[in-house]
Parts: C-alpha cells; sequence; structure tokens
C-alpha cells in the first residue's frame, strides 16, 4: 500500500475531513483495524463465518441462455444473491462487527438506502448481542417497507430520516451526527466504500472477497481472465469489492454502471461530502445536488474516492443506463436464468445487455449480481402495471 494510500487517499480523492473529536475517533478505527486485518486470529473467525453463516464461497454461474440470446460474449455472474441476507453487504458488515467486538463496543449504529445493509447489520447485531440502530431516509422506508420489517423482526431500532429528500444522504447525515454525540460507545458500521478514512480502505477490504473469489472460479472455468467485469455503482462498495482483485491486471475492464439520475461518477466533480473528497453531483448554488433512483441503494450524490480516483486515472470506465433499460433488464434475467437481480444489480446486466453483442464468442463478462431481487418485486410489479 503507498503512503498516500495508507493516509486514506486514492490519487487526489479521499482524506479525513471531520471534527478533532470525530478524527480521533477515526484514527483510533484505522490503528484497529491496521492492528486485527491480518491478525491470524480475525482472519481465521472471519473467514469462518464467511463460510458457516454467509454460505461462501458463493457460485460464478455461467449464463448460458442469456449469452446465447445475446450471442457475444460469454457471461458469468457472481452470485452475491446467494448470500445469507440477499446481499454482498453481510461481506462487510461481518468483518466490520467482529472488529467492533474486539474494540468492546456495545452499541451499532448503521445507515441504509435500499435496506439490505441495514438487513446485514441488524442480522450480525442480532448474532452477536449487539445493541442496533439503523438510520434510513423516510422515503426509503416508504419503498422499502418489507426490509424494515426485516430489521425490526431482527432486533433493530430503524429511525426514518424526515429532513432533506428522507433519502440515504439523509441517513448518512444522521448517522455521523449520532456519532458525534455518542462515539464513546458507539461503532458506526458504514456500508459503502464511502465516509473518512478509514471506511473505504476497510470496506474494500472485506468485499474484496468477491474479486478474489471470482477471480480464481474464472481461471478454472475458463483458464484465462475475464475480458470486463461489470458492477453497478452507488456509494461503490459492490463495485470495489468486485474490482479489487483486477485493479493491477490491465488486461481487464472495470466497468461501473450507475443510474442516469444519479450520475455521480459521469458527471461530479471534486469536492467534499461526508467528511471525504470525492466526485460529487453539485447545485447551482454548491450543495449536494437531488437524486434520484428506482433502485434506494443507488440513490447518493457522491461515490467512494477509489472510484473516484479509478474514473479519473482512466483506469475504470463509467457508464449510466435508464431506468426503462434497468426494468428490461430485470425481466430478461429472471425469463432467461431463472434469477431476479436486485434493481441495483440490473443496472449492471442492463448495461451487459448493450455491451455483450458488440463483443465476440471469445470475450468473457463477469456480472456482479450483488443481491437478489425479492425486496424489489412489489416495487416492480407497480412499476410495469403504471407504464
Amino acid at each position: 500500500m503507498s503512503t498516500e494510500q495508507a493516509a486514506g487517499y486514492f490519487g487526489s480523492f479521499g482524506g479525513s475531513y471531520i471534527p478533532p473529536e470525530l478524527q480521533e475517533v477515526m484514527d483510533y478505527l484505522a490503528q484497529q483495524f491496521e492492528t486485527y486485518k491480518n491478525d491470524p486470529e480475525f482472519v481465521e473467525e472471519f473467514q469462518y463465518y464467511l463460510r458457516e453463516y454467509v454460505g461462501r464461497e458463493n457460485p460464478l454461474t455461467y449464463a448460458k441462455h442469456l449469452t446465447d440470446k445475446l450471442g457475444g460474449a460469454k457471461i458469468y455472474l457472481k452470485r452475491e444473491d446467494l448470500n445469507h441476507t440477499g446481499s454482498h453487504k453481510i461481506n462487510n458488515v461481518l468483518g466490520q462487527i467482529l472488529l467492533a467486538k474486539r474494540m468492546g463496543a456495545k452499541r451499532i449504529i448503521a445507515e441504509t438506502g435500499a435496506g439490505q445493509h441495514g438487513v446485514a447489520t441488524a442480522t450480525v447485531c442480532a448474532m452477536f448481542d449487539m445493541d442496533c440502530t439503523i438510520y434510513m431516509g423516510a422515503e426509503d422506508t416508504r419503498r422499502q417497507a418489507l426490509n424494515v420489517f426485516r430489521m425490526e423482526l431482527l432486533g433493530a431500532k430503524v429511525v426514518a430520516v424526515e429532513k432533506g429528500q428522507g433519502r440515504l444522504k439523509d441517513a448518512v447525515d444522521e448517522a455521523l451526527g449520532d456519532l458525534v454525540q455518542n462515539y464513546r460507545n458507539t461503532f458506526y458500521l458504514l456500508g459503502s466504500a464511502v465516509g473518512p478514512h478509514p471506511f473505504p480502505t476497510m470496506v474494500k477490504h472485506f468485499q474484496s472477497i468477491i474479486s478474489e473469489e471470482s477471480k480464481r472460479q474464472i481461471l478454472e472455468k475458463e483458464g484465462r481472465l475475464p475480458t470486463a467485469v461489470l458492477a453497478c455503482v452507488g456509494g461503490g462498495s459492490n463495485a470495489i469489492g468486485a474490482f479489487a482483485h483486477y485493479i493491477d491486471e490491465p488486461s481487464v475492464r472495470l466497468i461501473g454502471v450507475e443510474p442516469d439520475q444519479a450520475p455521480s461518477l459521469t458527471q461530479g466533480v471534486p469536492a467534499v461530502l461526508h467528511g471525504f473528497k470525492c466526485l460529487v453531483l453539485l447545485d447551482e448554488n454548491g450543495e449536494p445536488r437531488k437524486t434520484y433512483s428506482i433502485a434506494a441503494g443507488l440513490d447518493y450524490p457522491g461515490i467512494g474516492p477509489e472510484h473516484s480516483h479509478l474514473k479519473e486515472s482512466g483506469r475504470a470506465e463509467y457508464y449510466t443506463v435508464t431506468n426503462e433499460e434497468v426494468l428490461n433488464a430485470f425481466q430478461v434475467l429472471s425469463k432467461t436464468e431463472g434469477i431476479i437481480p436486485a434493481l441495483e444489480s440490473a443496472h449492471a446486466v442492463a448495461h451487459a445487455l448493450k455491451l455483450a453483442p458488440t463483443l465476440t464468442k471469445d470475450d468473457i463478462l463477469i456480472v456482479n449480481l450483488s443481491g437478489r431481487g425479492d425486496k424489489d418485486v412489489e416495487q416492480v410489479f407497480h412499476m410495469l402495471q403504471n407504464q
């Protein structure tokens, strides 16, 4: 790891722009993370729960019918949807809760958009007997009512945030406010690769299991690396996990896909948001722009600092897709492969539907299927009824 990265920077992005009292908490967290991340006992416990509780490793499934339908590149799906709780979020929360336990924390707080991170956090808090409070935008609590009930069923207190747009950004604001007030006994279990250092580095570390597995699996199946790895991007945790072990493989294209109504990477400018520097969508007053995505988990006006750096350096490519393309992809994957994807994941599938036919049969795409679509079926039902 470079000195710049060690200090929480990826190129000119990242860092820590927070009050001094909170900086002390972050410095201590960074020190504890560095102490434990390669500690044999910690690693063994993390791997035990990934295997016995999460159900890893999950498959890299060849999507034969979709490949045949499109007539181009071979498409493989990295099946994070098969994890316990239904998405990639459990990888990170498991790593962080084991760290919180070692740090003596008794209370866990978290933010959530689509509810998947909230459900995963509430799940591990139940397992490790920790007090759990989840902040969620009021609008998102309405869109994802089933996930709110899941969190409450697991013993978490869900706080609906009415201010602002009542979306993910506002939930993060409230969670950070709580941490400032209660940092002495509270561990903030951040769900995406965003926030002040060490969160982006920490989340990437725990999510890199995705690409660690997929790289080994594709070499076993095909004897070579993929042409490209595709993942949806909101804050960026599933994508950075899916990219991590390919970043130093220049032959592999890294492709992030975001909503056209929350295009932080394609239209954002460098600014500070939630205590770190990244590409941010700003309005005419220099404030974070209002965003909207049919996928609540992608509804964020900024992006992780490493994605900002990958975009500016040209190492990764980022594209947008429309709501119509996402809804189409949601249905196409369901009908061709019998796999209902999360609306977030359907963004990556939507771009794959466009990209695969432009490539040859010798090309290979890995699409990170970051979550399953059970949580979205009712929402999609109503959207399709109103078309």
